[in-house]
């Protein structure tokens, strides 16, 4: 028995993509499929928008990699496109979400261990079906067991409570509480909106007790909802967040935002990274806020994803035994399910060529470029209605 190349830790379907067109991936035989899975909320201008490509062609032409002992002129320009647009001061750039969130946590634990600080404050409460990434510390933010098997012991300094209740979480308040680590809208724990109530109740908290509300908008955040992050819906701000996915559309990307006042902790030779912020990451960021970062894309974010969910509704009335509800904010739609999501997603992709991503709760992710307009909602719903008349889930268990 030999290992494969590449390290065996995902299980690879037979799809294998090639090429991108805008809303399709098109596979190394030829075979197209639409996709509303958008390298789970990455690529959210499509597969070959012309501004990005464009962005990224010309940096890597001229600069692709310098250190960060150097000054960066593409670094600043759209870390101050970042601060203008959301409640941040100051951004770190990194390569990945894992990493934006590894920073997070490191910022919201260094607010603590400064001059003035209290040192003893050292514990997120983080919360259940949350994912925060594959690092360890992440692995440890989280209470899946699934993503701790094999990799104990975790790393301490994290406390699990139930999600969207904000009297458990003010409960589990002491000394060493440093603040929150949450997901406005938990991705991987199936397109579940926190409460109103929760987020206005943790960001109190927070401002009573001195501390750190980290955001983690990975899945999100940039434009998915239909506002720049998602935390504006609910009429607050974070003290700090962790930002990745969309932000490159396609390139590896990732941020922590802070306030000034989040960020006093993190001074000179407390962090850094060889790659984050490299000039073509910066190149493809900032092709992508100048797309996404403005009311009237926006606006038509919120639109479209009004549209599609009000089909969505619709449709799935049609099949009682099959679905439950519609959930999520903007083009970051969840259909839960009263069977298992994974066979049916997997029944998706192979027979109707339709990419959608599976999550928990019995839900099935819709996550669609944010470029994709009625042509494409109406190749969806058509795919997606011939899989639920073809679909049975005694046959695919």
């Amino acid at each position: 028995m030999s290992i494969s190349p590449l390290m065996p830790v995902y299980p690879r379907c037979g799809v294998r993509p090639v090429r991108g067109e805008n809303c399709h991936l098109i596979d190394e035989d030829g075979t197209r499929y639409l996709d509303f899975a958008s390298g789970i909320a990455v690529n959210l201008l499509g597969h070959s928008h012309p501004a990005l490509i464009g962005a990224i062609q010309r940096q890597a032409e001229t600069l692709m990699h310098v250190s960060n002992l150097y000054g960066s002129p593409q670094g600043e320009k759209l870390a101050q496109s970042l601060v203008d647009a959301t409640f941040a001061d100051t951004v770190f750039f990194t390569n990945s979400g894992a990493e934006a969130v590894e920073c997070a946590i490191k910022t919201a634990r260094a607010y603590h261990q400064h001059a003035d600080g209290d040192a003893n404050r050292t514990e997120l409460i983080t919360f259940t079906n949350a994912f925060h990434g594959r690092t360890m510390a992440t692995i440890s933010a989280s209470n899946q067991e699934k993503m701790h098997k094999g990799f104990q012991p975790l790393l301490p300094g994290f406390v699990y409570c139930e999600f969207d209740d904000l009297e458990a979480a003010k409960a589990l308040i002491g000394p060493k509480t440093a603040g929150f680590l949450v997901e406005p809208i938990q991705g991987e724990g199936g397109i579940r909106p926190a409460s109103q109530e929760f987020m206005s109740g943790l960001r109190a908290l927070c401002d009573e007790h001195d501390l750190m509300l980290v955001l983690d908008e990975v899945q999100c955040g940039v434009a998915r909802t239909g506002k720049m992050y998602a935390h504006e819906h609910y009429g607050i701000e974070p003290d700090v967040m962790a930002s990745a996915k969309g932000i490159g559309g396609g390139f590896p990307l990732g941020a922590c935002l802070a306030t000034e006042k989040a960020a006093r902790g993190m001074g000179f030779g407390t962090h850094g990274s060889t790659y984050g912020g490299n000039p073509l990451a910066m190149a493809a960021g900032q092709a992508v806020m100048d797309t996404v970062a403005n009311d009237e894309f926006l606006a038509e974010v919120t639109a479209k994803g009004e549209r599609l969910r009000a089909r969505l509704e619709q449709f799935i009335g049609n099949y009682p035994d099959l679905f439950d509800c519609v959930r999520g904010m903007g083009l970051m739609l969840g259909i839960r399910m009263k069977v298992e999501s994974r066979p049916f997603f997997v029944h998706l992709r192979d027979n109707h060529k339709l990419l959608t991503v599976a999550a928990g709760d019995q839900t099935l992710r819709v996550l669609p470029p944010l470029v994709a307009d009625e042509a494409e909602f109406d190749e969806f719903l058509d795919k997606l209605s011939a899989g639920a008349a073809s679909y049975d889930p005694a046959v695919a268990a």
